[in-house]
């Protein structure tokens, strides 16, 4: 039998799959489809300190290859999220990633020592990137503030931290080594890339926010070429994200240096993406004459 346990520093998970935040909303709506015990974990929708609107609509739209979102982290807040959400989610048979966003540093550091009184979430991963919120900060387009973030995370919350990183910037790795440093376990690669949709007919934007995050096959070549490029600069582990839908793709990434990898646009038109894509990696890992998937990571960044 493969082995397909990863570790992302200190968490430990079955199997590279993941699902991630905002496309599989707080799992519960997903239970008829899937068998989460599948799965290497789920990462929830992202939760912010207060409750959110979100954008106004339309917040989504297809593109040619993927799809525009804009919907700004639509939320119920923080307390709604540990009294009605992590009930649940504690009692699935897989590992439960929480996600969560500020507008400041302050509220990430006070989010963080709330949820650190919490029992259920195996790790915590940080949105410093979200591309279409209004009144926040972007966090990850400059490493001093992506440091500090985790460092003051890091004091209330001892909880395995993921920092998610956006690719609008001229170099991921610069951001990537300053979270690493900063004492984060891991990097997820990438968030959406900025985009914009217009209907020239009508004159306007489609989106109500007018731009969205571009996610989707579209942005597959691209996600792998950061992680590659992250991979061979930053040492800690790199959850590989963008336009993944297949063994296939998963294996790129995993050749590319990802440790894990979240499925995210694909669970919107085939929620049984990431369990079928579990079934298939040993066939996949045999065909490389490889009986883990640790052996096969970053086999092209080396």
């Amino acid at each position: 039998m493969a082995d397909l346990t990863v570790h992302l520093g200190r968490l430990q998970l079955d199997n590279p799959i993941l699902v991630a935040s905002g496309t599989f909303g707080y799992a519960k709506e997903m239970e008829a489809m899937v068998d989460f015990s599948k799965l290497g974990g789920i990462v929830p929708k992202t939760v912010t300190q207060n409750p959110r609107a979100g954008n106004p609509p339309p917040r989504t739209c297809e593109t040619s290859a993927g799809m525009l979102n804009a919907i700004g982290l639509d939320n119920d807040g923080l307390e709604y999220f540990l009294a009605n959400h992590l009930p649940y989610l504690r009692n699935l048979p897989t590992k439960i990633i929480g996600n969560i966003a500020g507008k400041t540093e302050k509220e990430f550091f006070e989010m963080a020592q709330r949820i650190s009184k919490e029992t259920g979430l195996a790790a915590l991963e940080l949105n410093l990137s979200c591309p279409n919120v209004s009144g926040g900060v972007d966090f990850a387009i400059d490493p001093e503030k992506t440091a500090r973030v985790i460092k003051g995370v890091k004091e209330f919350c001892n909880l395995p931290i993921i920092a998610k990183l956006t690719p609008n910037v001229t170099d991921v790795s610069v951001i990537a080594q300053a979270a690493a440093e900063a004492g984060a376990d891991a990097v997820s690669l990438v968030n959406t890339f900025m985009g914009l949709a217009i209907d020239w007919k009508k004159k306007r934007f489609v989106l109500g926010n007018g731009t969205g995050g571009l996610s989707g096959p579209a942005i597959k070549p691209i996600a792998l070429r950061i992680v590659w490029q992250v991979a061979k600069k930053v040492k800690i582990p790199i959850i590989g994200i963008g336009g993944i839908a297949s063994v296939d793709d998963v294996m790129e990434f995993i050749l590319a240096g990802a440790s894990a990898v979240q499925l995210g646009t694909v669970n919107f038109y085939d929620p049984t993406a990431a369990q079928r894509i579990v079934s298939e990696i040993p066939a996949a890992l045999k065909l490389l004459n490889l009986d883990s998937v640790s052996s096969a990571i970053g086999l092209l960044a080396r």
